[in-house]
Protein backbone atom coordinates (compact mmCIF):
# COMPACT_ATOMS: atom_id res chain seq x y z
CA UNK A 1 0.00 0.00 0.00
CA UNK A 2 1.67 3.24 -0.91
CA UNK A 3 0.20 6.98 -1.38
CA UNK A 4 -2.37 8.54 1.29
CA UNK A 5 -3.41 4.95 2.09
CA UNK A 6 0.23 3.38 3.23
CA UNK A 7 0.50 6.53 5.70
CA UNK A 8 0.30 5.55 9.89
CA UNK A 9 -3.52 4.78 11.18
CA UNK A 10 -3.62 7.98 13.81
CA UNK A 11 -6.68 6.36 15.32
CA UNK A 12 -4.77 2.51 15.93
CA UNK A 13 -5.84 1.30 19.23
CA UNK A 14 -2.65 0.28 19.60
CA UNK A 15 -1.28 3.94 19.67
CA UNK A 16 -4.03 4.50 21.92
CA UNK A 17 -6.99 5.37 19.58
CA UNK A 18 -10.04 5.48 21.27
CA UNK A 19 -14.22 5.94 20.24
CA UNK A 20 -15.21 8.07 23.22
CA UNK A 21 -18.70 8.52 22.48
CA UNK A 22 -22.01 8.17 19.94
CA UNK A 23 -25.03 9.33 20.08
CA UNK A 24 -26.63 6.15 19.28
CA UNK A 25 -24.90 2.53 19.16
CA UNK A 26 -28.12 0.16 20.02
CA UNK A 27 -27.19 -2.92 17.70
CA UNK A 28 -23.49 -2.44 17.59
CA UNK A 29 -20.82 -0.48 20.07
CA UNK A 30 -18.84 2.05 18.69
CA UNK A 31 -15.61 0.54 20.06
CA UNK A 32 -15.45 -1.87 17.02
CA UNK A 33 -15.40 0.82 14.39
CA UNK A 34 -11.76 0.53 15.47
CA UNK A 35 -10.59 -2.92 15.33
CA UNK A 36 -7.60 -3.70 13.62
CA UNK A 37 -8.32 -7.06 12.17
CA UNK A 38 -10.48 -7.35 9.04
CA UNK A 39 -14.59 -6.94 9.38
CA UNK A 40 -16.01 -10.59 9.32
CA UNK A 41 -19.80 -11.80 9.14
CA UNK A 42 -21.46 -14.36 10.90
CA UNK A 43 -24.81 -15.32 9.26
CA UNK A 44 -26.20 -17.44 12.50
CA UNK A 45 -25.71 -15.05 15.51
CA UNK A 46 -27.99 -12.70 16.70
CA UNK A 47 -28.08 -10.88 20.31
CA UNK A 48 -31.47 -10.02 21.99
CA UNK A 49 -31.63 -6.69 19.99
CA UNK A 50 -30.75 -8.00 16.58
CA UNK A 51 -28.54 -9.29 14.04
CA UNK A 52 -24.60 -9.53 15.16
CA UNK A 53 -22.62 -7.00 13.22
CA UNK A 54 -19.06 -6.01 13.30
CA UNK A 55 -18.89 -2.86 13.68
CA UNK A 56 -20.92 0.14 14.88
CA UNK A 57 -24.49 0.44 14.15
CA UNK A 58 -27.59 2.66 15.09
CA UNK A 59 -31.26 1.92 15.38
CA UNK A 60 -33.55 3.62 12.93
CA UNK A 61 -33.54 7.28 13.11
CA UNK A 62 -37.48 8.27 13.25
CA UNK A 63 -36.73 12.02 13.60
CA UNK A 64 -34.76 14.91 11.55
CA UNK A 65 -30.81 14.53 12.37
CA UNK A 66 -28.31 12.28 12.05
CA UNK A 67 -26.16 10.07 13.94
CA UNK A 68 -22.68 10.50 15.14
CA UNK A 69 -19.19 9.18 16.62
CA UNK A 70 -16.15 10.90 18.49
CA UNK A 71 -12.69 9.13 18.23
CA UNK A 72 -9.77 10.51 20.09
CA UNK A 73 -6.75 9.56 17.76
CA UNK A 74 -4.16 7.67 19.68
CA UNK A 75 -1.76 10.43 18.60
CA UNK A 76 -2.65 13.49 17.44
CA UNK A 77 -1.69 14.14 13.50
CA UNK A 78 -1.81 15.27 9.66
CA UNK A 79 -4.69 13.59 8.61
CA UNK A 80 -4.55 12.86 5.08
CA UNK A 81 -7.25 10.23 4.13
CA UNK A 82 -9.84 8.02 5.66
CA UNK A 83 -10.96 4.68 5.09
CA UNK A 84 -15.05 3.89 6.41
CA UNK A 85 -15.82 0.74 5.15
CA UNK A 86 -19.03 -0.75 5.78
CA UNK A 87 -18.40 -4.01 4.50
CA UNK A 88 -21.00 -6.72 5.36
CA UNK A 89 -23.48 -3.54 6.17
CA UNK A 90 -26.22 -4.47 2.62
CA UNK A 91 -29.48 -2.69 3.63
CA UNK A 92 -28.57 -0.79 6.78
CA UNK A 93 -25.56 0.97 5.36
CA UNK A 94 -25.78 5.32 5.82
CA UNK A 95 -26.75 6.78 2.98
CA UNK A 96 -23.92 8.91 3.37
CA UNK A 97 -21.04 10.23 5.67
CA UNK A 98 -18.90 12.99 6.61
CA UNK A 99 -15.80 13.63 8.92
CA UNK A 100 -14.60 16.71 11.06
CA UNK A 101 -11.76 17.24 12.82
CA UNK A 102 -10.71 18.78 16.39
CA UNK A 103 -7.74 20.40 17.51
CA UNK A 104 -8.54 19.92 21.48
CA UNK A 105 -6.58 22.27 23.75
CA UNK A 106 -3.29 21.60 24.73
CA UNK A 107 -3.97 17.83 22.66
CA UNK A 108 -6.72 17.59 26.03
CA UNK A 109 -9.49 15.63 26.17
CA UNK A 110 -12.61 17.70 24.12
CA UNK A 111 -14.57 19.27 27.08
CA UNK A 112 -18.64 18.34 27.26
CA UNK A 113 -19.70 20.21 24.97
CA UNK A 114 -17.72 19.12 22.29
CA UNK A 115 -19.47 15.81 23.45
CA UNK A 116 -22.98 17.07 22.65
CA UNK A 117 -25.15 15.92 19.52
CA UNK A 118 -23.17 18.38 17.14
CA UNK A 119 -25.90 18.74 14.62
CA UNK A 120 -24.66 21.30 11.68
CA UNK A 121 -24.45 23.97 13.36
CA UNK A 122 -20.95 23.85 14.95
CA UNK A 123 -18.86 23.37 12.33
CA UNK A 124 -17.58 27.38 12.60
CA UNK A 125 -14.44 29.23 13.99
CA UNK A 126 -16.62 29.31 17.40
CA UNK A 127 -16.60 25.12 18.15
CA UNK A 128 -12.97 24.57 16.64
CA UNK A 129 -14.27 21.81 14.51
CA UNK A 130 -13.23 22.06 10.96
CA UNK A 131 -14.16 19.99 7.94
CA UNK A 132 -11.65 17.11 6.89
CA UNK A 133 -14.21 15.41 4.30
CA UNK A 134 -17.54 16.69 2.79
CA UNK A 135 -20.59 14.58 2.96
CA UNK A 136 -20.43 11.78 0.38
CA UNK A 137 -22.42 8.60 -0.68
CA UNK A 138 -21.77 5.50 0.62
CA UNK A 139 -22.32 2.28 -0.65
CA UNK A 140 -23.64 -0.90 0.65
CA UNK A 141 -20.42 -3.67 1.70
CA UNK A 142 -17.34 -1.15 0.60
CA UNK A 143 -14.39 0.33 1.19
CA UNK A 144 -14.63 3.55 1.00
CA UNK A 145 -11.39 5.48 0.93
CA UNK A 146 -11.81 9.28 0.88
CA UNK A 147 -8.89 11.78 0.54
CA UNK A 148 -8.94 15.08 2.61
CA UNK A 149 -8.33 17.89 0.28
CA UNK A 150 -7.12 20.54 2.91
CA UNK A 151 -4.95 18.53 5.55
CA UNK A 152 -4.35 19.84 9.25
CA UNK A 153 -3.58 19.00 12.50
CA UNK A 154 -6.41 17.21 14.73
CA UNK A 155 -6.73 15.34 17.97
CA UNK A 156 -9.80 13.99 17.37
CA UNK A 157 -12.38 13.47 14.42
CA UNK A 158 -16.16 12.74 14.47
CA UNK A 159 -18.00 10.03 11.93
CA UNK A 160 -21.08 11.84 10.68
CA UNK A 161 -23.70 9.39 9.23
CA UNK A 162 -26.59 10.03 7.66
CA UNK A 163 -29.32 9.67 8.92
CA UNK A 164 -28.38 6.16 10.67
CA UNK A 165 -26.70 2.58 10.35
CA UNK A 166 -23.88 0.87 10.12
CA UNK A 167 -20.20 1.34 9.35
CA UNK A 168 -17.86 -1.67 9.48
CA UNK A 169 -14.54 0.25 10.32
CA UNK A 170 -13.37 3.21 10.31
CA UNK A 171 -9.15 4.27 9.52
CA UNK A 172 -7.89 7.90 9.65
CA UNK A 173 -4.40 7.50 8.33
CA UNK A 174 -2.06 10.52 8.46
CA UNK A 175 1.54 11.89 9.69
CA UNK A 176 1.98 11.96 13.44
CA UNK A 177 2.63 15.38 14.72
CA UNK A 178 2.25 15.31 18.59
CA UNK A 179 3.26 18.26 20.67
CA UNK A 180 6.67 17.63 21.04
CA UNK A 181 7.77 20.21 23.51
CA UNK A 182 5.16 18.20 25.82
CA UNK A 183 7.28 15.30 25.85
CA UNK A 184 10.27 16.35 27.76
CA UNK A 185 12.67 19.20 28.72
CA UNK A 186 14.97 20.54 26.51
CA UNK A 187 17.56 18.67 27.77
CA UNK A 188 15.86 14.63 28.06
CA UNK A 189 16.58 12.43 25.31
CA UNK A 190 13.37 10.88 23.39
CA UNK A 191 12.79 8.15 20.95
CA UNK A 192 12.59 10.17 18.15
CA UNK A 193 11.53 7.20 16.28
CA UNK A 194 8.56 6.69 17.74
CA UNK A 195 5.19 7.01 15.93
CA UNK A 196 3.94 8.71 20.12
CA UNK A 197 6.88 10.85 19.26
CA UNK A 198 6.26 12.04 15.54
CA UNK A 199 8.30 9.72 13.89
CA UNK A 200 7.50 7.45 10.96
CA UNK A 201 8.49 4.30 9.04
CA UNK A 202 8.65 5.63 5.79
CA UNK A 203 9.38 3.38 2.86
CA UNK A 204 10.87 -0.18 3.05
CA UNK A 205 12.16 -2.93 0.73
CA UNK A 206 9.45 -5.26 2.15
CA UNK A 207 6.67 -5.67 4.47
CA UNK A 208 4.96 -9.10 2.67
CA UNK A 209 4.27 -10.71 6.46
CA UNK A 210 3.26 -7.42 8.03
CA UNK A 211 3.64 -3.75 8.08
CA UNK A 212 6.61 -1.39 8.78
CA UNK A 213 5.04 0.65 11.23
CA UNK A 214 4.90 -2.08 13.86
CA UNK A 215 8.40 -0.77 13.98
CA UNK A 216 7.61 2.21 15.65
CA UNK A 217 4.74 1.55 17.97
CA UNK A 218 4.65 1.99 21.39
CA UNK A 219 5.47 -0.86 24.17
CA UNK A 220 6.59 -4.16 23.32
CA UNK A 221 5.09 -6.60 20.51
CA UNK A 222 2.99 -8.55 21.86
CA UNK A 223 3.20 -11.19 18.89
CA UNK A 224 5.18 -12.12 15.94
CA UNK A 225 2.15 -10.27 14.14
CA UNK A 226 3.48 -7.19 15.46
CA UNK A 227 6.11 -6.70 14.37
CA UNK A 228 7.62 -6.11 10.40
CA UNK A 229 8.78 -9.02 8.69
CA UNK A 230 10.38 -9.56 5.31
CA UNK A 231 9.43 -12.52 2.83
CA UNK A 232 12.48 -15.23 2.44
CA UNK A 233 15.08 -13.70 0.17
CA UNK A 234 16.05 -16.08 -2.37
CA UNK A 235 18.67 -14.00 -4.29
CA UNK A 236 21.48 -11.45 -3.22
CA UNK A 237 21.05 -8.02 -1.35
CA UNK A 238 19.06 -7.36 2.00
CA UNK A 239 16.25 -5.63 3.01
CA UNK A 240 15.17 -2.26 4.94
CA UNK A 241 13.74 0.04 6.40
CA UNK A 242 13.49 4.06 6.14
CA UNK A 243 12.23 5.81 9.44
CA UNK A 244 12.03 9.72 9.79
CA UNK A 245 13.00 10.77 12.77
CA UNK A 246 10.17 13.25 14.34
CA UNK A 247 12.74 16.07 14.26
CA UNK A 248 16.05 16.51 13.80
CA UNK A 249 18.27 14.81 16.71
CA UNK A 250 21.62 14.19 17.95
CA UNK A 251 21.73 10.61 18.12
CA UNK A 252 23.10 8.35 20.96
CA UNK A 253 21.63 5.11 21.41
CA UNK A 254 19.73 2.84 18.73
CA UNK A 255 17.86 -0.53 20.20
CA UNK A 256 16.85 -3.39 17.01
CA UNK A 257 14.60 -5.90 19.06
CA UNK A 258 13.61 -9.26 17.53
CA UNK A 259 11.19 -10.14 20.21
CA UNK A 260 9.44 -13.28 19.05
CA UNK A 261 11.51 -13.81 16.02
CA UNK A 262 12.90 -16.94 17.11
CA UNK A 263 13.33 -19.00 13.58
CA UNK A 264 13.46 -15.75 11.24
CA UNK A 265 15.06 -13.25 12.92
CA UNK A 266 17.11 -11.39 10.61
CA UNK A 267 21.39 -12.64 10.62
CA UNK A 268 22.78 -9.17 11.14
CA UNK A 269 21.49 -5.43 11.08
CA UNK A 270 23.33 -2.12 10.36
CA UNK A 271 21.98 1.37 11.04
CA UNK A 272 22.51 3.89 8.94
CA UNK A 273 21.82 8.01 9.19
CA UNK A 274 21.84 11.37 7.46
CA UNK A 275 20.84 14.72 7.91
CA UNK A 276 18.30 16.38 5.13
CA UNK A 277 15.89 18.78 6.44
CA UNK A 278 14.94 20.13 2.53
CA UNK A 279 12.99 16.23 2.34
CA UNK A 280 9.63 16.29 2.06
CA UNK A 281 8.31 14.72 5.19
CA UNK A 282 7.12 11.62 3.40
CA UNK A 283 10.15 10.91 1.26
CA UNK A 284 13.30 9.27 1.30
CA UNK A 285 16.36 10.61 1.61
CA UNK A 286 18.62 9.90 -1.54
CA UNK A 287 22.22 10.31 -0.39
CA UNK A 288 24.30 11.71 2.54
CA UNK A 289 23.81 8.32 4.54
CA UNK A 290 26.32 7.27 7.22
CA UNK A 291 26.78 4.39 8.96
CA UNK A 292 25.63 4.76 12.74
CA UNK A 293 25.52 1.48 13.71
CA UNK A 294 28.20 -0.96 12.07
CA UNK A 295 26.85 -4.54 10.85
CA UNK A 296 26.44 -6.83 13.85
CA UNK A 297 24.77 -9.66 14.67
CA UNK A 298 21.60 -10.29 16.20
CA UNK A 299 19.89 -13.12 18.02
CA UNK A 300 16.58 -14.62 18.32
CA UNK A 301 14.01 -13.16 20.84
CA UNK A 302 16.06 -10.34 22.18
CA UNK A 303 16.71 -6.66 22.27
CA UNK A 304 20.16 -5.03 20.87
CA UNK A 305 21.61 -2.01 22.16
CA UNK A 306 23.82 -0.23 20.34
CA UNK A 307 25.64 3.25 21.27
CA UNK A 308 25.99 5.67 18.52
CA UNK A 309 29.43 7.89 18.74
CA UNK A 310 30.38 10.79 17.47
CA UNK A 311 26.99 12.66 18.50
CA UNK A 312 26.23 13.43 14.64
CA UNK A 313 22.20 14.77 13.86
CA UNK A 314 20.24 12.81 11.97
CA UNK A 315 16.53 13.18 10.37
CA UNK A 316 16.43 10.01 8.91
CA UNK A 317 17.88 6.26 9.57
CA UNK A 318 17.76 2.95 7.57
CA UNK A 319 17.89 -0.01 9.76
CA UNK A 320 19.53 -2.59 7.14
CA UNK A 321 18.62 -6.60 7.74
CA UNK A 322 20.55 -8.79 6.64
CA UNK A 323 19.68 -10.83 4.42
CA UNK A 324 16.45 -11.33 5.62
CA UNK A 325 13.46 -11.53 8.43
CA UNK A 326 11.64 -9.96 11.31
CA UNK A 327 12.21 -6.93 13.30
CA UNK A 328 9.44 -6.28 16.08
CA UNK A 329 10.80 -2.80 17.75
CA UNK A 330 13.32 -0.11 16.41
CA UNK A 331 14.87 2.93 18.69
CA UNK A 332 16.18 5.69 18.12
CA UNK A 333 17.43 7.45 21.42
CA UNK A 334 18.55 10.83 21.21
CA UNK A 335 18.63 15.11 21.97
CA UNK A 336 16.50 17.39 19.27
CA UNK A 337 19.00 20.00 17.96
CA UNK A 338 18.59 23.71 17.97
CA UNK A 339 18.11 23.22 14.26
CA UNK A 340 15.42 20.46 14.87
CA UNK A 341 13.40 22.43 17.42
CA UNK A 342 12.83 25.36 14.77
CA UNK A 343 12.06 23.02 12.16
CA UNK A 344 10.01 21.06 13.74
CA UNK A 345 8.55 24.00 15.02
CA UNK A 346 7.63 25.67 11.64
CA UNK A 347 6.40 22.53 10.52
CA UNK A 348 3.81 21.87 13.17
CA UNK A 349 2.40 25.76 13.04
CA UNK A 350 1.93 24.74 9.70
CA UNK A 351 -0.06 22.23 10.08
CA UNK A 352 -2.40 23.63 13.48
CA UNK A 353 -5.74 24.70 12.23
CA UNK A 354 -6.19 28.35 11.94
CA UNK A 355 -7.97 28.88 15.49
CA UNK A 356 -4.97 27.20 16.93
CA UNK A 357 -2.77 28.76 15.00
CA UNK A 358 -3.72 32.12 16.18
CA UNK A 359 -3.94 31.30 19.89
CA UNK A 360 -0.22 30.31 19.84
CA UNK A 361 0.97 33.17 18.23
CA UNK A 362 -1.00 35.72 20.63
CA UNK A 363 1.43 34.28 23.30
CA UNK A 364 4.70 36.04 21.06
CA UNK A 365 2.65 39.38 19.74
CA UNK A 366 -1.05 40.35 21.74
CA UNK A 367 -1.94 42.13 18.58
CA UNK A 368 -5.17 39.86 17.31
CA UNK A 369 -4.61 41.43 13.78
CA UNK A 370 -0.84 40.44 13.93
CA UNK A 371 -1.70 36.52 14.54
CA UNK A 372 -4.47 36.11 11.88
CA UNK A 373 -1.97 38.15 9.71
CA UNK A 374 0.69 35.57 10.16
CA UNK A 375 -1.64 32.65 10.21
CA UNK A 376 -2.92 33.47 7.23
CA UNK A 377 0.73 34.12 5.52
CA UNK A 378 1.42 29.99 5.94
CA UNK A 379 3.00 27.93 5.18
CA UNK A 380 6.23 28.93 5.78
CA UNK A 381 8.04 25.76 5.76
CA UNK A 382 11.47 27.19 7.91
CA UNK A 383 11.73 29.31 11.01
CA UNK A 384 13.42 31.95 8.89
CA UNK A 385 10.21 32.21 7.05
CA UNK A 386 8.05 32.87 9.80
CA UNK A 387 10.49 34.96 11.44
CA UNK A 388 10.36 37.11 8.36
CA UNK A 389 6.31 37.42 7.63
CA UNK A 390 6.18 38.53 11.34
CA UNK A 391 8.17 41.33 10.45
CA UNK A 392 6.28 42.22 7.39
CA UNK A 393 3.34 42.18 8.95
CA UNK A 394 3.86 43.92 12.05
CA UNK A 395 5.72 46.73 10.14
CA UNK A 396 2.01 47.09 8.04
CA UNK A 397 0.13 47.32 11.19
CA UNK A 398 -1.79 50.54 12.43
CA UNK A 399 -1.13 52.62 15.88
CA UNK A 400 -4.52 50.85 17.34
CA UNK A 401 -3.25 46.80 16.75
CA UNK A 402 0.53 47.96 18.32
CA UNK A 403 -0.86 49.79 20.99
CA UNK A 404 -3.30 45.82 21.54
CA UNK A 405 0.32 44.17 21.53
CA UNK A 406 2.01 46.47 24.27
CA UNK A 407 -0.91 46.18 26.47
CA UNK A 408 -0.33 42.49 26.88
CA UNK A 409 2.73 43.48 28.63
CA UNK A 410 3.90 44.34 32.26
CA UNK A 411 5.24 47.19 33.61
CA UNK A 412 9.34 46.69 33.85
CA UNK A 413 9.07 45.59 37.63
CA UNK A 414 5.55 43.66 37.42
CA UNK A 415 4.99 40.33 37.21
CA UNK A 416 2.05 39.77 35.59
CA UNK A 417 0.88 40.48 32.03
CA UNK A 418 -2.73 41.30 30.93
CA UNK A 419 -3.66 38.85 28.36
CA UNK A 420 -5.44 39.96 24.53
CA UNK A 421 -9.39 38.35 24.45
CA UNK A 422 -8.21 34.95 22.53
CA UNK A 423 -10.67 31.76 21.80
CA UNK A 424 -11.79 30.32 25.13
CA UNK A 425 -9.62 26.79 25.02
CA UNK A 426 -5.88 27.46 23.66
CA UNK A 427 -2.84 25.07 24.22
CA UNK A 428 -0.98 25.93 27.49
CA UNK A 429 1.74 27.04 25.52
CA UNK A 430 0.11 29.97 23.66
CA UNK A 431 -1.80 31.07 27.33
CA UNK A 432 -1.29 34.56 28.77
CA UNK A 433 0.46 31.97 31.18
CA UNK A 434 2.74 31.26 28.81
CA UNK A 435 3.39 35.33 28.00
CA UNK A 436 3.17 35.86 31.50
CA UNK A 437 6.46 33.02 32.63
CA UNK A 438 8.14 34.65 29.15
CA UNK A 439 7.94 38.02 30.70
CA UNK A 440 9.19 37.33 34.30
CA UNK A 441 12.28 35.53 32.10
CA UNK A 442 13.02 38.82 30.06
CA UNK A 443 12.65 40.61 33.26
CA UNK A 444 15.28 38.28 35.35
CA UNK A 445 17.65 41.36 35.49
CA UNK A 446 15.24 43.18 37.31
CA UNK A 447 14.85 40.78 40.27
CA UNK A 448 17.52 41.25 42.39
CA UNK A 449 17.40 45.09 41.89
CA UNK A 450 17.11 46.89 45.32
CA UNK A 451 14.00 49.04 46.56
CA UNK A 452 15.35 52.54 45.59
CA UNK A 453 15.64 51.05 41.89
CA UNK A 454 12.21 49.41 41.94
CA UNK A 455 10.49 52.23 43.28
CA UNK A 456 12.43 55.00 40.40
CA UNK A 457 10.94 52.50 38.08
CA UNK A 458 7.43 52.70 39.20
CA UNK A 459 7.65 56.14 39.32
CA UNK A 460 9.44 55.97 35.40
CA UNK A 461 6.24 53.50 34.08
CA UNK A 462 3.69 56.16 35.57
CA UNK A 463 5.11 59.40 34.39
CA UNK A 464 5.87 57.56 30.76
CA UNK A 465 2.16 55.97 30.45
CA UNK A 466 0.60 59.49 31.49
CA UNK A 467 2.72 60.91 28.24
CA UNK A 468 2.25 58.26 25.83
CA UNK A 469 -0.83 56.78 26.98
CA UNK A 470 0.92 52.82 27.14
CA UNK A 471 3.09 50.88 28.72
CA UNK A 472 6.83 51.35 28.54
CA UNK A 473 7.70 48.35 26.13
CA UNK A 474 11.69 47.35 25.76
CA UNK A 475 13.30 44.51 24.96
CA UNK A 476 14.56 43.69 28.65
CA UNK A 477 16.13 39.84 27.60
CA UNK A 478 19.68 40.45 29.55
CA UNK A 479 19.68 43.65 30.61
CA UNK A 480 20.01 44.97 34.55
CA UNK A 481 17.54 46.85 36.42
CA UNK A 482 19.82 50.26 36.31
CA UNK A 483 20.16 49.74 32.34
CA UNK A 484 16.06 49.27 32.00
CA UNK A 485 15.95 52.70 33.98
CA UNK A 486 18.22 54.48 31.58
CA UNK A 487 16.43 53.67 28.81
CA UNK A 488 13.15 54.67 30.28
CA UNK A 489 14.38 57.97 31.82
CA UNK A 490 15.91 58.55 27.64
CA UNK A 491 12.56 57.93 25.95
CA UNK A 492 10.76 60.12 28.40
CA UNK A 493 12.20 63.15 26.38
CA UNK A 494 10.64 61.36 22.77
CA UNK A 495 7.49 62.92 21.28
CA UNK A 496 4.97 60.54 20.77
CA UNK A 497 4.88 59.64 17.28
CA UNK A 498 9.01 58.88 17.59
CA UNK A 499 8.58 57.01 20.96
CA UNK A 500 5.52 54.94 18.98
CA UNK A 501 8.36 53.95 16.26
CA UNK A 502 10.82 53.27 19.28
CA UNK A 503 8.46 51.24 21.07
CA UNK A 504 7.26 49.19 17.55
CA UNK A 505 10.61 48.12 17.48
CA UNK A 506 11.04 46.76 21.07
CA UNK A 507 8.19 44.87 20.11
CA UNK A 508 9.42 43.20 17.28
CA UNK A 509 12.40 42.39 18.97
CA UNK A 510 10.42 40.60 22.12
CA UNK A 511 8.20 39.20 19.15
CA UNK A 512 11.55 37.21 17.45
CA UNK A 513 12.88 35.97 20.69
CA UNK A 514 9.22 34.55 21.85
CA UNK A 515 8.86 32.71 18.42
CA UNK A 516 12.42 30.59 19.32
CA UNK A 517 10.80 30.01 22.96
CA UNK A 518 7.02 29.12 21.16
CA UNK A 519 9.16 26.06 19.26
CA UNK A 520 10.80 24.48 22.37
CA UNK A 521 10.24 23.19 25.81
CA UNK A 522 9.63 24.92 29.00
CA UNK A 523 13.38 26.03 29.84
CA UNK A 524 14.40 25.15 26.87
CA UNK A 525 14.99 29.30 25.39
Amino acid sequence: MSGTWGLLDLAAGRLGGMALAANDEFFAPKDRLLEPAAPVFLPDRYTDRGKWMDGWETRRRREPGHDWCLVRLGVPGVVHGVVVDTAHFKGNQPQACSLDGLAAAGDAPPSGAVLADPGLADRDAESGWVELVPRTELQPDTEHRLPVAHPVRVTHVRLNIYPDGGVARLRVHGEPLPDLRALAGPEARLDLAAATSGGEAVDCSDMFFSSRHNLVMPGDAATMGEGWETRRRRGPGHDWVVVRLAAEASLERVEVATTHFKGNHPEGCEVEACSAPATGRRDTPAGGWWTAVPRSQVGPHATHAFPVAGGRAATHVRLNIHPDGGVSRLRVLGRVTDDGWRRWGASWLDALPARQAEAELLACCGSRAWAARVTAARPFGDADALAAAADEVWARLGPDDRLEAFAAHPRIGERAAAAPDAPAERPAASSALAASTWSAGEQAGVAEADQATLAELAAGNKAYEERFGHVFLVCATGRSAGELLAALRRRLGNDPATELRVAAEEQRKITRLRLEKLFRPEGGA
